[in-house]
């Protein structure tokens, strides 16, 4: 399951992990002009870890997904 809120300046989607037994915190992932920031809590240290993704690393996780194993670079278009 999940939820996408559109606040002033970013999209908010939270990611519930479900199943027959709760299995991970939730996720949010944070869309901003800029960049994108991933938090979950960490219930062994119980403070959220949050990381920041630049929109080119972002771009990159996306085209990940698709390849296979390898090294790759993406060439952006420069307007």
């Amino acid at each position: 399951m999940f939820s996408i809120e559109h606040d002033f300046d970013a999209t908010i989607i939270t990611l519930v992990d479900e199943g027959p037994q709760h299995l991970q915190e939730d996720v949010t992932i944070t869309a901003f002009e800029d960049c994108v920031t991933v938090e979950q809590l960490d219930p062994h240290t119980d403070r959220v870890q949050k990381i920041t993704l630049s929109l080119a690393q972002l771009h990159e996780l996306g085209a990940a997904l698709d390849l296979p194993e390898g090294v790759y670079r993406i060439a952006f278009d420069r307007d």
